[in-house]
This record gives structure tokens, C-alpha cells and sequence, in this order.
């Protein structure tokens, strides 16, 4: 059989070999289009670049793509869909993915579908010194840019003062996403209203209770949920600590869940891919709101997939790009359940010392099923890291599988307790 050649919008060494896993790989053969760190090398996307750049190696390359896929968010997302209309390939319309992907225009899209379950939100520009009192919402509330990642830029704001100030950094870093972005849907010929509007921020109410992430695929029109992992946060922050599959929320909430991302999916019309869409229940009102959506899969939750369900969501993904139906997926995985945890810590320091290759192979030796995914190098200053969240610096990913939620939590606390990683704190400036 002739192995399908797949391009690989961010393509890196760990989510690579969760591909090459895959039953359907054995007839698959896998190409970069971009590789990861293309992407992800400055605050400034260089969208429009990377395209062309993408476009270049796909051409110049020795097979012709019979599918461009990716499991990364912007530019990733909108790159691959761009991708696959120029080559005539299986997925999702450019307009559908933005339409997911610009959160002003996207909450106007699920209000049309699922009203009452869509907080508040109102769109502002960060460039403006009296945006505050133009935005129709009372403290607190969120702000964030209409096109983020990894909750980048976004803050939780109780009142004016901290607003001025969160804006101030938003004025500095903003347009390094959303202008690119902005070129990309102008490349689109998407609606002017849409790409000469200056609010490049959004501000919402807040939302509160069990936050967790509806994971799923649209083919040929029809929605497909396929499983709901949760998304627990830091005590003391709104960081994430981890995401934990399968989801402990009743079955009849995680069933509604499903049917209101039916529901959005179909109106905002997103088709021939894969989706994840985050909600959060709040038990005391036994309500759920959405809070975004994404238009792939999470490369996040494919580790714990492959754990549960013996091969990662991927195998979905890939069926979708190759334009077939995908199978169900079977829980015949050597765990029960499965998290990974993002260590973090919330204080700015020098990274003095990480374990080695060699350290990590033992460490992991001792864990079956567990690994490890450093962020961090020694001698970096967790300060100059790129895209992290408001609240904390990522460390490293720690992937573990387990019987249950304790058995999960007592792996991780060993693990993190043997890994080894030395941070030399800041000290502090003289007054």
C-alpha cells in the first residue's frame, strides 16, 4: 500500500512520535511544513512568512501532500486550514476556523446557537485611554486579546487601576498576534467589519466552577464527542495545575456539554475536522457556560488519550485529513485515567539546574507510562520565557497514569520531588 504523505503544521519531535504510534501510521508517512519552533521564536508571528515558507517546502518536497494537519493553536490552526485550500485537501474553510478563532466574532457566532450559556463579553481597543469606561461590564472581569494562546495576556481585573495596568501591557505586546493575524484573515478576504476594527482585546464576565474540555470531531456534518477531560487550576492562581482524563463531572452534565457544542459547531459550521471546546459547570446554579473554542485538537490531552484508550486522538485527526470516517475509540489503554500536570512556580528566577537525558530515562524507568517534557533549560531566566500566563512559569509537562485520582497525585508528587529543578530566585530590587 502506498503511504499517504501528511504535512505537519508544528511539527515536533513528542507529539511526532505519538503520530507514528498510531494503527493508521502504517500506512502514513509524516513531513514538515513548519517545524514547532518556527512558530513559536518571538512574541512577533511572522504569519505571512511562515505561510509562504510553508507553502515553499510543501511544494519543493519530493511527494505530493495528501493531507496538512495540526495539532497546535495560532498560527497553526489557521495556517493548516489556509493550506489545505491552496492544495485542495481535506478541512476545515479558513472562515469557519476564524470564526472559532477571533473570540469577539466567534461570541457573536454562539449567541445565534446557545445564548444563555455565553457570559458577557464586550470588545475594546488597548490603545485607547478611555476604553475603561466603554466597556458595559462592572468589575470583575476578564481581558484578554481576541486572538491569544496559553492564556497569554490575560488578566483578571477588579477595578480601573489594575485595568491601566494590565492594558499598558497589553499595549506593548498585542499587535505582535494580532496584527499577523489580522494580515491572515485579510489574506482570506474575510468581513472588514471583522479585520479594520481596532478593538484588538475582549473583556468578559467571569466564569466560575468545574472548568473541562468537550473533545471532538465534525465529518461530512456530523458532530462527534468522543471524551471530556477536566481542567484543574492552581489553588492559589488561575494557572493550570492539570488537565485529567477521563472527566470525574456527572455523565448527564458531560451530556449536555455535548449537546451545546453540537449545537455551536453546526452554526458556526465548522466541518471535516477535529474540535475542542472549554466550558465550565457551576454546580450551585447547575448551569454551564462556554468559554472558548478551538478549532483542533488538543496536542495537550493526546498523552492521556493514548494512556485510557491505548493510541492517541491523533488516530482521529489523521483519519479526518485522509477524508475517511473515523473508527471509535476503544478504552483498551494500560490506565484507568491519566493527567498531565504543568510544575510551575509563581516567583521569577534563573534556572540553575534540570536533569539530564540520562536522569529522566531512570526517573521515567521507575514510573511506568510516565514522561517528562522540559520547558525550561539551565541558565534560563524564567522572566525572558515566551508565552506564559499572567500568574506563573511553566517548568515542565509530566505526563502519568494511574488507577484512579490519588493513585495519579502520589506518582506526581514523587516524581516532582526526585526530578531535580533548581531555580535561583530574583533578588529583590533595592527600593
Amino acid at each position: 500500500m502506498t503511504a499517504k504523505n501528511i504535512f505537519i503544521v508544528g511539527y515536533d519531535d513528542f507529539n511526532v512520535q505519538l503520530l507514528k504510534d498510531l494503527p493508521v501510521s502504517a500506512s502514513a508517512a509524516y513531513h514538515p511544513a513548519l517545524y514547532y519552533e518556527e512558530m513559536q521564536s518571538s512574541h512577533q508571528i511572522a504569519a505571512l512568512e511562515l505561510l509562504s515558507k510553508a507553502i515553499e517546502r510543501i511544494e519543493k518536497a519530493d511527494v505530493e501532500p495528501d493531507a496538512v494537519i495540526t495539532y497546535w493553536d495560532f498560527p497553526g490552526t489557521v495556517l493548516s486550514a489556509m493550506l489545505n485550500a491552496r492544495f485542495g485537501l481535506v478541512g476545515p474553510s479558513p472562515r469557519s476556523v476564524f470564526k472559532c478563532e477571533h473570540k469577539a466574532w466567534s461570541r457573536t457566532e454562539q449567541r445565534k446557537a446557545i445564548p444563555e450559556h455565553i457570559p458577557i463579553a464586550a470588545a475594546f481597543d488597548p490603545h485607547d485611554d478611555g476604553a475603561f469606561h466603554k466597556i458595559n461590564l462592572l468589575p470583575p472581569f476578564w481581558i484578554k486579546p481576541v486572538k491569544s494562546f496559553q492564556s497569554w495576556l490575560s488578566f483578571r481585573v477588579n477595578d480601573s487601576v489594575e485595568f491601566d495596568q494590565h492594558r499598558a501591557e497589553m499595549k506593548k505586546h498585542v499587535d505582535g498576534i494580532y496584527q499577523p493575524f489580522i494580515d491572515l484573515m485579510r489574506r482570506c478576504h474575510m468581513p472588514d467589519l471583522i479585520t479594520t476594527a481596532r478593538e484588538s482585546c475582549i473583556a468578559e464576565s467571569p466564569l466560575n466552577g468545574h472548568m473541562c474540555t468537550v473533545e471532538g470531531y465534525v465529518h461530512d456534518g456530523d458532530v462527534v464527542i468522543y471524551g471530556v477531560v477536566d481542567s484543574i487550576r492552581e489553588k492559589a492562581s488561575n494557572s493550570f495545575q492539570r488537565y485529567q482524563y477521563p472527566s470525574m463531572l456527572p455523565m448527564d452534565v458531560q451530556y449536555r456539554m455535548s449537546d451545546l457544542s453540537r449545537r455551536v459547531i453546526s452554526e458556526i459550521g465548522l466541518d471535516d475536522s477535529c474540535f475542542n471546546i472549554e466550558f465550565f459547570y457551576n454546580q450551585t446554579y447547575d448551569h454551564i457556560r462556554l468559554l472558548e473554542i478551538n478549532p483542533r485538537t488538543s496536542q495537550s490531552h493526546s498523552d492521556l488519550f493514548a494512556k485510557v484508550h491505548g493510541h492517541s486522538q491523533f488516530q482521529l485527526l489523521v483519519q479526518i485529513a485522509l477524508g475517511n470516517r473515523p473508527k471509535p475509540m476503544e478504552r483498551n489503554g494500560p490506565f484507568r485515567m491519566a493527567a498531565k500536570y504543568m510544575l510551575r512556580v509563581s516567583q521569577p528566577g534563573r534556572v540553575k539546574k534540570v536533569p539530564s537525558t540520562e536522569d529522566i530515562a531512570a526517573l521515567t524507568a521507575r514510573f511506568p507510562g510516565t514522561k517528562v517534557k522540559l520547558q525550561v533549560s539551565e541558565g534560563d531566566h524564567l522572566a525572558d520565557l515566551l508565552f506564559q500566563d499572567a500568574y506563573s512559569y511553566e517548568l515542565a509537562d509530566i505526563y502519568i497514569g494511574g488507577d484512579d485520582e490519588l493513585d495519579i497525585d502520589q506518582k506526581y508528587r514523587q516524581v516532582v520531588e526526585e526530578l531535580g529543578i533548581v531555580i535561583e530566585p530574583d533578588r529583590p530590587s533595592a527600593a
